[in-house]
């Protein structure tokens, strides 16, 4: 993440990975409007394939179900709307 410029700590990582899939980064939300709509959120911090696909950093696997994959889309997601994964207190 910080070769890449993504801000984040590990606090503020852990505390929404286990609120998003409790730590399972086979996770699928098959509820939500998301899931609904036919996109369901993915992996330790639950992304849609789209956000996946926007937020996607190179050199990491291509797939979202891939930990560090996941977790850098996401974190790069939230810095982008919230400023840091960190400021990410509830779904997002």
């Amino acid at each position: 993440m910080r070769l890449n410029g993504i801000p984040g700590t590990y606090e503020g990582l852990h505390r929404n990975i286990m609120r998003e899939s409790s730590g399972n980064p086979l996770a699928v939300n098959n509820w939500d409007i998301n899931a609904v709509n036919g996109t369901p959120s993915k992996g330790l911090l639950q992304v849609i394939d789209p956000t996946f696909r926007a937020y996607w950093v190179a050199g990491t696997p291509n797939d979202p179900f891939h930990p560090v994959a996941n977790i850098v889309a996401a974190a790069n997601y939230a810095a982008d709307r919230y400023g840091s994964i960190d400021n990410v207190f509830g779904p997002y």
